[in-house]
């Protein structure tokens, strides 16, 4: 029964972490290219869009459940050392590029989507914009190494159970 648990709570990280990863791909490939292109117009642009709902309403959330999944994912799955390696690095990925996004993305945010031309320079916000997306690059970066190495962390797992299986 632990064992279905513990596989199912690991399936349930990589399944969080994929979307994550996914979430970000779309960012970088369709939102932000928009958000971008003319800066400090598009930025404008872009919060009339995004009134309602923007990344800002999706990503904590779901960085919330990858770190809650993960962290669950590696208690169950300690016992497996050819997993809890993975897995562990898997989160480590996770807690960095929240750091990341934490200490260099969110001041960013507010530097170019609050306070925009009131407060800055046009060269300051083109200057901040471009900080943002080399940022942003690392962040998916760690997002594609975090779900690699859970898809790693979950096949060891259940090769594990397999071979379990075989010997009993």
């Amino acid at each position: 029964m632990k064992k279905n648990i513990t596989f199912v709570s690991i399936l349930s990280h990589l399944w969080v972490q994929w979307i994550m990863l996914g979430s970000m791909l779309v960012n970088t490939f369709l939102l932000y290219p928009n958000i971008f292109y003319d800066v400090p117009k598009s930025l404008k642009t872009a919060m009339e869009f995004m009134e309602v709902a923007s990344p800002h309403t999706y990503f904590p959330p779901i960085g919330m459940a990858s770190i809650s999944t993960g962290i669950l994912a590696l208690i169950l799955g300690w016992k497996v050392k050819s997993a809890r390696v993975w897995i562990f690095w898997s989160m480590l990925m996770i807690v960095i590029e929240g750091a990341i996004s934490i200490v260099f993305e969110w001041p960013r945010n507010e530097i170019m989507f609050l306070e925009g031309t009131d407060v800055h320079s046009i060269a300051f916000l083109k200057e901040t914009a471009k900080e943002f997306v080399i940022i942003h690059s690392i962040r998916v970066g760690t997002n594609i190494l975090g779900s690699i190495l859970i898809f790693i962390g979950f096949m060891k797992y259940y090769k594990n159970c397999l071979i379990q299986e075989n010997n009993n």
